[in-house]
């Protein structure tokens, strides 16, 4: 689609948010006759769910799953996708909610571009991957990654060095390098918010070194470490690409913290942590694993099967405190922290690799976006959050996943499910 040639389109409904609850949502919309349109903040569609390793406690591939609902909503004949758009407001007027949106320059035309990757391939400059965790490079013209969708090209004018290159071997003549924002409005009966979630700040906490110690890494970038994917093809710590015989991760490195204004469980970051080490024992089967914790959150199905499970492979679980992570010797990571099982005690420890488990916070603010109201953990407030949790303080605007609090992969799809016929119902009730 050309989006040059048009500035205002009309939908059924708009989702906001291109990750898997609003694929989810978009499907079962799209699927009952319903327009809908994707707007998508990332250049690709996939959300944090296409970044991930693998899901618990089924040890599933997560590409596996969310690869082929980015495929059908591409080629569904009533799904549109924006991505690498901003949405500048969202409103709701009399019948309509109206979607101001800016498209952003990738600087290659989509209607010319055909994903060949000869831009990406041929271009010189080199900068850290953000898709790997930091840990390898991309080129300043690039695919995001080998499954995006939309599979066409953008370039990162900040860290482009303007040589031309990417221009002289793109066989389609894509390159444009004055491609301007483009603002688009949207129209649509109804809308559902799966704006999904982001990690807190890996430096917010003195204690845990701020993000400045060598080995200590966030739970996202341990996911890339475990793709097959993944920047090493391996598992390798990044100070010295050594493979590390003693693992440790630290639970509640961003949840149930007062101190950080986080005072709430995140709920997912035991099941993950457990997921990870599974996956170490395979990967680097006489290495240590041990997971200091507060309280174990086992809350789903087959969820306290799967924690059985880990602690019988010999992972080891530490009810503890961690008073502070320091650099040790040997580029080894010392914990010092406090052994609750053994009369509060203070003990330390060294470790080759310690992997933060950090907490879920909103990824959107609706705060001068839009009028639905938030919850005072600043996720979007449910308003009937034991009967129609989808619902919002917005008539005909919904939300699915984790837009309105902690949750995991099959509770996110099933709201998405509720979300998608909660605006199924007021659009055949209203219209």
């Amino acid at each position: 689609m050309n989006l040059a040639n048009s500035e205002k389109q009309i939908f059924d409904t708009i989702v906001v948010g291109g990750g898997i609850a609003g694929l989810q949502t978009a499907l079962d919309l799209g699927d009952q006759g319903f327009k809908v349109a994707i707007v998508e903040k990332d250049a690709s569609i996939g959300g944090k769910m296409i970044r991930l390793a693998k899901v618990f406690p089924t040890l599933d591939c997560a590409s596996c799953i969310t690869t082929p609902k980015m495929s059908a909503a591409a080629h569904h004949d009533n799904i549109t996708l924006f991505t690498y758009c901003t949405l500048n407001s969202l409103e709701r007027n009399d019948n309509t909610v109206t979607a101001s949106v800016t498209q952003k320059p990738r600087y290659i035309d989509p209607d010319k571009c055909i994903g060949c990757r000869q831009c990406e391939y041929n271009c010189p400059v080199y900068v850290p991957d953000e898709e790997q965790g930091g840990f390898t490079l991309r080129k300043a013209a690039y695919i995001p990654f080998s499954n995006a969708i939309p599979q066409l090209a953008l370039i990162d004018v900040e860290n482009c060095s303007l040589c031309g290159k990417c221009a002289k071997v793109c066989p389609t003549d894509a390159i444009d390098y004055f491609q301007k924002p483009m603002d688009l409005t949207l129209e649509a009966k109804t809308a559902v918010v799966t704006t999904g979630f982001n990690l807190t700040n890996v430096d917010q906490k003195k204690e845990y070194g701020q993000g400045k110690i060598d080995n200590v890494i966030t739970s996202l970038q341990m996911e890339r470490i475990l793709a097959p994917h993944g920047p090493y093809m391996r598992t390798l710590r990044p100070s010295d690409g050594k493979e590390p015989e003693s693992i440790a991760f630290v639970q509640c490195a961003g949840s149930r913290d007062k101190s950080l204004g986080i005072s709430y469980c995140s709920r997912v970051c035991c099941m993950y942590a457990i997921k990870q080490c599974m996956l170490l024992s395979g990967a680097l089967p006489l290495a240590d694993l041990t997971i200091y914790y507060m309280d174990i959150r086992a809350f789903g199905k087959g969820y306290e099967q799967f924690y059985q499970n880990a602690k019988a492979m010999g992972i080891e679980f530490v009810k503890a405190k961690i008073a502070s992570i320091s650099q040790g010797e040997n580029q080894a990571v010392t914990l010092k922290y406090e052994a609750q099982e053994d009369g509060g005690r203070l003990a330390t420890r060294d470790h080759d690799l310690v992997v933060l488990s950090l907490g879920i916070v909103p990824d959107w603010d609706p705060a001068g976006v839009c009028d639905i109201i938030k919850d005072t953990d600043s996720f979007i407030q449910c308003k009937m959050p034991k009967i129609a949790p989808t619902l919002t303080s917005l008539e005909g605007v919904y939300t699915a996943g984790v837009a309105s609090g902690p949750k995991d992969i099959v509770d996110t799809i099933t709201e998405s499910g509720a979300a998608a016929m909660e605006a199924s119902n007021y659009m055949r009730n209203h219209y």
